[in-house]
């Protein structure tokens, strides 16, 4: 593990568990001082922080007063702000007809009314230091649409075209935009893929594999890989990427 990341300060939002963990702890490991958030406070968040050394810092960020609280929290606290990584998530599925108005929006308001809110909070203090990474965790779903998840997909894919045009908008500034859409990953969030389809969580996760070139579903870690590489200050010209970490199931085009 290298330590290319000493003396930067990064947040993690939806970090309690997951693949937000295991970004937060692949930053500290690169020698990050790390904030990790989550919607409310929890031994889970309270654990992480201190096993990893940084702090814990709860809010709804789906909330813009909310997101101006966390940034500016984990600013003075750490006495600055280079990185962020959006990995929060929310997610139901249900057919189109059958998805409750409000929680459709809470969907999309989540994933990428929370994400705008976000780098907006943040955009002052990286412009302060002159450079700034941000790292927005997209969904494989995002680039293929995914029946009967129209939110969550809509969101994501959403959140693309955001890291596509953030990323021309602010690399001038040096304030580095991309994002990692993993596929399939070993999270708790396969538990409501299997509760839709009617199976326990093996068996979603078999079925999966299955569709997959290299015979597996991914591992949190590995999305943690691509968020490191993301946040390094010393690679500026990867811009309005998209680093698609899904065992061969989608393939880029020339």
């Amino acid at each position: 593990m290298s330590t290319n990341l000493q003396g930067r300060v990064a947040l993690v939002s939806g970090a309690a568990q997951g693949m937000g963990a295991a970004h937060a702890r692949r930053l500290a490991a690169a020698g990050a001082t790390v904030a990790v958030n989550d919607i409310r406070d929890s031994p889970q968040l309270a654990a992480l922080a201190a096993e990893i050394g940084g702090l814990a810092v709860a809010g709804d960020v789906s909330d813009a007063d909310e997101c101006a609280r966390i940034a500016a929290h984990v600013a003075q606290s750490a006495g600055r702000f280079d990185i962020l990584v959006a990995n929060h998530a929310y997610m139901t599925m249900a057919p189109l007809l059958d998805h409750a108005d409000d929680d459709w929006w809470k969907v999309v308001d989540t994933n990428l009314g929370g994400t705008f809110f976000l780098v907006q909070a943040v955009l002052p203090y990286m412009r302060a230091l002159g450079a700034g990474r941000i790292v927005v965790i997209s969904s494989e779903w995002g680039v293929t649409g995914w029946p009967e998840a129209t939110a969550y997909a809509a969101a994501k894919s959403g959140l693309i075209s955001l890291v596509k045009t953030l990323g021309r908008e602010l690399a001038p500034e040096h304030i580095i935009v991309n994002a990692v859409a993993p596929g399939v990953t070993d999270t708790p969030q396969l538990l409501i893929d299997a509760d839709a389809a009617g199976v326990d969580l093996a068996v979603m996760q078999q079925r999966y594999a299955a569709s997959i070139p290299l015979g597996r579903i991914g591992s949190p870690d590995e999305a943690a890989a691509a968020v490191e590489l993301l946040s390094d200050f010393d690679l500026e010209s990867v811009v309005g990427q998209v680093i698609s970490c899904n065992g061969g199931s989608t393939r880029s085009r020339a």
